[in-house]
């Protein structure tokens, strides 16, 4: 077999490592895909218990990710958004509502008359808002880095807007309260929010990368098969067996490719923990994510407001989630009482402990590492882009592109998924 009839491979099955695979294939590149667990998708992945669809940790697809609208098809996953907009809820449970203006009319008032912050305040976030979403992504990147805390400030918000609103929805966002995180991976993800629709597919943010495995050949992801060692044109599996192939890439979660790539930077991994209750009715009758002000938790949601297919029955599923790995429940329900009222009829259904949840990014964070390394080998995931799908899907790009570069084959040029034509 020849270096380009040999299929290129690709350790790891997550978000990164199946775009890397779907643009290869694209290009007229065999690819064999080797993942060590018992299904695709890495950190995106969807159980059903009970009937009950519940993500692996609370997770979204923001529509207005670039590369997501360029590489999936949004109206296969028939996505169920949510409002635009939050509910902040402080001490006491006291609420307040603060909405999109141009996607709910309706609300247009209640941000500006919300207790949250001042006028100036809100002139200030509408300010940002409107550059982010005006601005191309390239000039945002190409922006000063700083902490978001500091560019916060540096635009004038106050301490009491940040504190009642930007630190809490950000700590969900982000996976940490202090505000460290690249301010350029923040307006990045700002406008990305501004831009489209946060959502999840009603059969759960598992369909995401099924999607894109199905756009594989058959017989192209094998599962368990744990890769132990790794060179430039082969790899080495568990229980000795070797596979050759014209190139190697390792799309792994940042720890296990640290270990199978000595001498790449492997950044700190940010911790969650999602609890999942189910209700007899929902009890809060729309699909609107509710923060917390007091850090008690970072967020909750009753998703069957938004996707009843994520329930087999007429019942509520409610997901929260806390900052941390903790299996300590009884708090968090002592919160969800006063936020939602009482919830002694609540079933407390699973506990999702993801302590490497998403990729710390601190300024001066690089967003975009080299895919290609000194060996030969590639390497991608949202580590080496942003800690989001849109950093994993552009990282896969990006790694496929290098790769066709190597073999002096032309990258594809395609059309936007279906529904976004």
């Amino acid at each position: 077999m020849s270096e380009r009839q040999a299929p290129v491979i690709v350790v790891g099955a997550g978000l990164a490592g199946l775009a890397c695979a779907v643009h290869l294939h694209e290009a007229g590149i065999p690819v064999r895909v080797l993942e060590a667990s018992d299904g695709v998708g890495g950190r995106v992945r969807t159980d059903v218990v009970n009937g009950f669809r519940l993500d692996r940790g609370f997770q979204v697809l923001l529509t207005g990710y670039p590369e997501a609208r360029r590489v999936l098809d949004f109206a296969a996953l028939d996505v169920r958004p949510f409002a635009s907009g939050l509910l902040v809820c402080g001490a006491g449970g006291v609420r307040s509502r603060v909405m999109l203006p141009w996607r709910h009319p309706r609300h247009a008032l209640s941000g500006l008359l919300s207790g949250i912050g001042t006028p100036r305040d809100k002139a200030v976030l509408a300010a940002i808002t409107a550059r982010d979403v005006a601005f191309p992504a390239s000039r945002l990147r190409r922006g000063h880095d700083r902490t978001t805390l500091e560019e916060l400030l540096a635009w004038g918000m106050s301490d009491a807007m940040i504190d009642g609103l930007l630190r809490p929805f950000l700590a969900g966002v982000l996976l940490e309260r202090g505000l460290e995180t690249s301010s350029r991976v923040f307006h990045l993800l700002w406008r990305s929010f501004a831009r489209g629709r946060t959502g999840v597919p009603a059969f759960g943010m598992g369909e995401i990368p099924r999607q894109l495995a199905d756009r594989l050949p058959p017989g192209t992801v094998t599962l368990g098969t744990r890769v132990t060692r790794v060179a430039s044109g082969a790899v080495e599996v568990e229980g000795g067996g070797t596979y050759d192939g014209a190139a190697v890439v390792v799309a792994a979660d940042p720890g296990t490719a640290g270990r199978l790539l000595p001498g790449i930077e492997v950044p700190e991994m940010r911790a969650v923990t999602t609890f999942y209750h189910v209700a007899p009715r929902s009890p809060l009758g729309e699909p609107v994510q509710v923060i917390d002000a007091t850090g008690a938790i970072t967020d909750t949601i009753v998703l069957t407001d938004a996707a009843r297919t994520y329930a087999a029955d007429g019942r509520a599923l409610i997901s929260t989630s806390v900052l941390g790995v903790t299996g300590e429940e009884r708090p968090v329900r002592e919160r969800l009482s006063e936020i939602y009222g009482d919830t002694s009829s609540w079933e407390h259904l699973a506990t999702y402990q993801v302590p490497e949840a998403l990729p710390a990014m601190p300024p001066p964070h690089p967003l975009r590492s080299p895919v290609r390394l000194p060996n030969g080998v590639y390497v991608c995931g949202d580590h080496r882009d942003t800690g989001s799908q849109q950093g994993a899907l552009v990282s896969g790009r990006r790694t496929a592109h290098a790769v066709l570069t190597a073999l002096h084959a032309p990258a594809p040029q395609r059309a936007p998924a279906a529904g976004h034509r």
